[in-house]
């Protein structure tokens, strides 16, 4: 079997989907490969989806509703919707942590917006795109991720007056040749600890 390969060359992020939704209700399970220093793009929320990390290696630094913590091998955090979070790599090494997004479609489809932008040079040294193209994604993809700043009042109004002058210079707000997978794959997973997949639910039978 070919496990599709997504990754950000700006943030350190590097995701081997383990298992892609197969339909809009339906979890996204990936392998998250997080670099020293790796860090999500900025603190964010879900409005509809549930997120879960479990380490598997390494630490991750966590902001979950403005409080911070540390997660290492063996811890399972669960995210529920609307909650504000943020992530980053606080370890020497590689973190390696599986991610599951229920539902998991749209997030799949924004992640491969948001990576193929960094990785085609089309965003800053955090992995954020320019703020025309920013004005688009957030709009296209406001079912599924929103960035705590700016505050949420400013956003709205400012990315609504942006639009029409962000798709007059060619930009839109998702990429099908993005999101449609041409990149590279791997034909196994690193194997799991027992006492990690008995943490994990979603990943019996795979």
């Amino acid at each position: 079997m070919n496990y599709p390969v997504v990754e950000n060359p700006v943030t350190g992020e590097r995701g081997i989907i383990r298992r892609a939704p197969g339909d809009d209700q339906a979890a996204l399970v990936a392998d998250l490969y997080a670099k020293p220093g790796a860090a999500v793009t900025g603190e964010h929320v879900h409005p509809h989806s549930t997120e879960a990390f479990t380490v598997v290696r390494g630490r991750l630094g966590m902001r979950i509703d403005g409080t911070e913590s540390e997660a290492g091998p063996g811890t399972r955090v669960v995210i529920p919707p609307n909650t504000r979070h943020d992530w980053w790599n606080v370890g020497e090494q590689t973190a390696w942590v599986i991610v599951e997004v229920t539902p998991g479609a749209r997030f799949e489809a924004m992640i491969r917006n948001l990576f193929g932008l960094a990785t085609d040079g089309r965003t800053d040294a955090k992995g954020r795109p320019g703020l025309l193209q920013a004005a688009l994604l957030a709009r296209e993809f406001d079912d599924t991720i929103r960035f705590s700043s700016p505050p949420r009042a400013v956003q709205k109004p400012l990315f609504a007056a942006l639009a029409p002058l962000a798709r007059l210079r060619g930009l839109r707000g998702s990429y099908p040749h993005y999101e449609r997978h041409t990149g590279e794959t791997v034909e196994r997973l690193e194997p799991l600890p027992d006492e990690i997949a008995t943490l994990i639910s979603s990943l019996q039978g795979l």
